[in-house]
């Protein structure tokens, strides 16, 4: 077990103030603090990110895939069955020096004080470092940081005590990351290259963001009867997914370049662009929301899309060959 003090920690650069989205979402947050506190470096595993969709009424949630850590880093996640009460099974697994990844209710969660912490019942994932069930404190990965709760908040997620478990009640969703006593040796750049060529020849065939930029007039329309605060909603899964999803692939991007790799400076530009918009849209889109006018914000959406053409452009001529795609 490591020892992590979330007095004393500090986030992985990624989520550094300096970034334009120094969150993205739960699942990605947290892969990149346990990754970066196990001594590994997230910015290897992020080719996946090439691989955003539009699904419709929201961008694809990116999440890190379990099998690309395991062949990075040695990490393997299994699904936790739950049988009994979860506090006894996330002694057990702490005890062999495993994370036990759960879904679990964020009002009872200290570190989004001032979001959710007591006032509302949002769905969100933490990676359970260490628990002291006599104490009823947990210290746990949470989106950008290492927390710890206690107390009342201790029994939010578990249950009191004296409640055994109820089979009649739909147990949570819980898997445990075994972590190697050592981890593989691999060649680090040569896997993340692979990884990328992977993952181009799976990313979406249309642009999304074109698609996106086609329905907005429709998705207008909704926002204009919605109350001003479902601009948090739409922003999340939407502008915000977007740009955090190609902030996080121009930072691939240019470790690859820092590695070695050439011929990468438009994709890094248009990624960056990506993130850029997408935060300046999601600014407009506030606006737009106390005002009911819409005007000027599928054009940031076309401009999006524009720079995800030269970015796949380019990914797909340098790791796949043209040919190879367009066979594809």
């Amino acid at each position: 077990m490591l020892a992590l003090d979330p007095a004393t920690h500090r986030s992985h650069a990624l989520h550094g103030p300096d970034r334009r989205w120094p969150q993205t979402n739960c699942w990605t947050d947290l892969w990149i603090e346990i990754v970066a506190a196990h001594g590994h470096d997230p910015l290897a595993m992020l080719g996946f990110t090439v691989t955003q969709d539009y699904e419709g009424d929201q961008a694809t949630f990116f999440k890190v895939p379990t099998e690309d850590m395991e062949r990075l880093f040695g990490f393997r996640l299994l699904e936790l069955s739950i049988f009994d009460r979860l506090e006894a099974h996330v002694v057990e697994q702490a005890k062999r020096g495993r994370i036990v990844v759960v879904e679990v209710d964020g009002h009872f969660l200290p570190d989004t004080l001032g979001v959710s912490y007591r006032t509302t019942h949002p769905k969100t994932t933490i990676g359970i470092q260490s628990i002291d069930p006599e104490a009823r404190r947990l210290v746990y990965f949470h989106n950008d940081v290492i927390s710890s709760l206690e107390g009342e908040d201790y029994d939010g997620i578990f249950g009191a005590k004296d409640v055994v478990a109820d089979p009649a009640k739909l147990f949570p969703y819980a898997e445990f990351l075994k972590i190697p006593e050592r981890a593989p040796r691999v060649d680090l750049l040569a896997e993340a290259v692979a990884l990328m060529k992977h993952h181009l020849a799976r990313r979406p065939a249309s642009n999304p963001l074109a698609a996106w930029a086609a329905d907005f007039d429709r998705h207008a329309a909704d926002l204009a009867t919605r109350p001003p605060e479902w601009f948090h909603t739409y922003a999340f899964n939407l502008p915000r997914q977007y740009g955090a999803n190609f902030e996080l692939l121009a930072s691939h991007l240019s470790w690859l370049k820092d590695h070695g790799e050439t011929g990468l400076d438009r994709a890094i530009a248009a990624a960056e662009e990506i993130a850029e918009t997408a935060k300046v849209f999601q600014f407009k889109l506030a606006r737009a929301m106390a005002r009911k006018k819409f005007e000027g914000l599928s054009e940031m959406i076309e401009t999006m899309a524009a720079a995800w053409d030269r970015i796949m452009t380019d990914l797909d001529t340098k790791y796949l060959g043209t040919s190879v795609r367009d066979a594809a």
